[in-house]
């Protein structure tokens, strides 16, 4: 497993802690601060969604008792918007939740579930997964757009050669001009989503 030190800054996974009680936020960065992530708090579902319209996160901690728009209603907002649809949520709540809790946190979306009082490893080993696999995607976006730009200036430079070899009249030309449509074409096929 590779540190954040390792990883590079833009690598940079920041966990989103959304509660409305001053102990639980408290509670949540002594848990997780020695992840060495950013932590970001949210008093509200208000707030938590302004947060994630500025900055990516790995991973949401969204406490679902809070005035005005409570967790669920927060989870819903977060799904519906394109930018933030794929950051996973953990939802929390108290042991003296509904135990149609659950059932509604995963309906609308929520990756995973825990009762306050937490255990505090299970919290940071749930979160270490989302963390990882935050920056595993990243990783696969630099390289997709890695790959992205070496297709074009290959498919640029091909252009150019069937440019160049247009002006020649040979009929071996006309055949190399041939294997280069094809090969263009097959570039074309490649970089399709």
């Amino acid at each position: 497993m590779t540190t954040p030190a390792e990883t590079g800054s833009h690598d940079r996974a920041s966990i989103l802690l959304v509660d409305d009680m001053e102990d639980n936020l408290v509670a949540l960065e002594a848990v997780l601060g020695t992840l060495n992530e950013p932590l970001v708090r949210a008093r509200s579902g208000e707030e938590a969604m302004k947060a994630l319209l500025r900055r990516r996160f790995a991973v949401v901690l969204l406490d679902i008792r809070m005035p005005g728009m409570d967790g669920f209603e927060t989870a819903t907002n977060i799904k519906r918007l394109d930018q933030t649809k794929d950051v996973p949520i953990i939802f929390l709540t108290g042991t003296d939740a509904d135990a149609g809790y659950a059932f509604r946190g995963y309906a609308t979306g929520a990756a995973d579930y825990l009762t306050k009082p937490f255990d505090p490893w299970v919290l940071r080993a749930k979160v270490t997964v989302f963390l990882d696999l935050h920056r595993k995607n990243r990783q696969l976006e630099r390289l997709l757009a890695r790959e992205q730009q070496q297709f074009e200036s290959l498919a640029a430079r091909m252009d150019s050669i069937e440019h160049s070899l247009a002006a020649h009249p040979n009929p071996e030309v006309n055949q190399l001009r041939t294997h280069l449509a094809e090969m263009e074409e097959t570039l074309r096929t490649m970089r399709r989503p």
